[in-house]
């Protein structure tokens, strides 16, 4: 049987808009971003003097039992004076900001997925935003939309219709709404 999602709100200033919640819709409820943070890639490219780190090249970043996946992505950091812990990548003195990352974006943990065109993992705000084409399934729910935001604390995802940043109405699908399918469990008339 799947868990269904609860729907909360739709319809955030005049865009169809959409939060999920539920014990089955939380798997990111917690997610600890201090963990140790891994990448595999094809390429990796330090630019110490700039604070990053270029990712190219079927990437994969875990941490914490959260999985993601892209094409490319620049990874901010800071040097942390006098090797100042670990700051959530394993590596003493360097704490690590922001992914930003782009192409066929797919997040995973348990079983929820994300995908998007691009995303922003902020680990200092605990947020991931993914824009463009971005769908979010649960087993064989699913909602899609222009842009979704996935809170790692409260494990709260909210679904949108258009971009970030975009005017009213300016939307990746024709419709700018979002759009969804849930599991309704059999009952017992």
């Amino acid at each position: 049987m799947n868990r269904s999602l609860i729907l909360l709100s739709i319809g955030l200033l005049g865009s169809a808009g959409v939060m999920i919640a539920g014990a089955g819709a939380q798997v990111f409820q917690n997610h600890d971003s201090n963990a140790p943070v891994n990448f595999t890639a094809d390429r990796i490219e330090v630019q110490d003097r700039a604070d990053r780190v270029l990712v190219s090249g079927n990437v994969e970043v875990t941490q914490a039992g959260m999985t993601l996946n892209a094409a490319r992505m620049t990874v901010a950091y800071k040097n942390q004076p006098g090797g100042g812990g670990n700051g959530g990548n394993g590596t003493d003195g360097i704490q690590i900001d922001r992914i930003d990352a782009s192409g066929n974006v797919v997040v995973r943990k348990a079983d929820q997925t994300a995908r998007g065109n691009v995303a922003i993992y902020d680990l200092n705000a605990k947020l991931i935003t993914m824009l463009g084409n971005v769908a979010l399934t649960q087993g064989s729910n699913r909602l899609t939309g222009g842009r979704l935001v996935m809170d790692l604390t409260s494990g709260r995802s909210t679904v949108d219709g258009r971009s970030a940043g975009g005017a009213p109405g300016a939307a990746t699908s024709p419709s700018g709404r979002v759009s969804g399918t849930f599991t309704v469990p059999q009952r017992k008339n």
